[in-house]
């Protein structure tokens, strides 16, 4: 499905960024490993997707700093020759009740999600616009659309996303070049491991599906934008939530 292809995935050494680039190496793709800190675990999923027969590049960028969000595309365009996918996915939460969140909490989440975001897309655009053909892909998150106690700034960084989603596929359509984001909801995580089984209930409660999801069904929809199967989508937010949001 995307043999050949090369796919950027921002903030891939854990998580949803790993299962995604586990299903593109699968699917044939040529895959860029964007890591901040942990150089151990990017290194353990490089190898992982390397036995299953994708050329893997590991880049250690700080997307929410321009230069190196412009020295990872650079990098992924050295290695392949193009870029034809982009998912940001890089993104981090400091919550709190507004009361209470330090100023730097705030600038710290929108500097890495929406920034961060930001960077990679104009480092990216020339390319996909040289090329005329390129799938992006922006992790966007449920809340970004209803809003959710304490996480102001992480919200607030979401919605912007979205924003930012519809615009650029305004911009760029015209040269072949989809833009769509994904609003994941409470996805089975070290994030959501951490909460009570009252948190648990509550949250469940609100879901159609009575469940949490799984990294998969993120990967699922992140292949899909990513792929040839999505080519006349473009400036939607894909809701995978259980239906908690609708």
């Amino acid at each position: 499905m995307l043999k050949g292809k090369c796919a950027v995935i921002t903030g891939a050494s854990r998580g949803i960024g790993k299962c995604i680039a586990t299903k593109f190496a699968k699917e044939g793709a040529n895959v860029v490993i964007n890591y901040r800190n942990n150089e151990e675990e990017a290194l353990k999923v490089k190898k992982e997707l390397e036995d299953l027969g994708s050329q893997v590049l590991v880049v250690k960028a700080d997307v929410s700093e321009l230069e190196q969000a412009e020295n990872l595309i650079k990098e992924a365009k050295k290695e392949f020759g193009r870029v034809d996918i982009l998912v940001n996915n890089a993104g981090i939460t400091k919550d709190n009740l507004i009361i209470r969140m330090k100023e730097e909490d705030f600038d710290r989440v929108i500097k890495t999600n929406l920034k961060g975001a930001f960077n990679c897309l104009k480092a990216v655009t020339p390319i996909m616009l040289k090329q005329k053909y390129g799938k992006i892909v922006n992790m966007a998150s449920v809340v970004g659309v209803v809003g959710n106690p304490g996480q102001v700034n992480y919200c607030a960084s979401k919605a912007g996303l979205i924003g930012m989603t519809k615009s650029l596929a305004k911009e760029i359509g015209s040269r072949n070049i989809t833009v769509n984001a994904i609003a994941p909801g409470f996805i089975d995580t070290d994030m959501t491991k951490i909460l009570s089984d009252d948190q648990k209930k509550k949250i469940l409660s609100q879901i159609p599906l009575n469940k949490f999801g799984n990294v998969e069904d993120i990967a699922n929809v992140a292949l899909f934008l990513g792929s040839e199967n999505s080519n006349y989508i473009t400036g939607q937010v894909i809701h995978v939530d259980g239906g908690m949001a609708m």
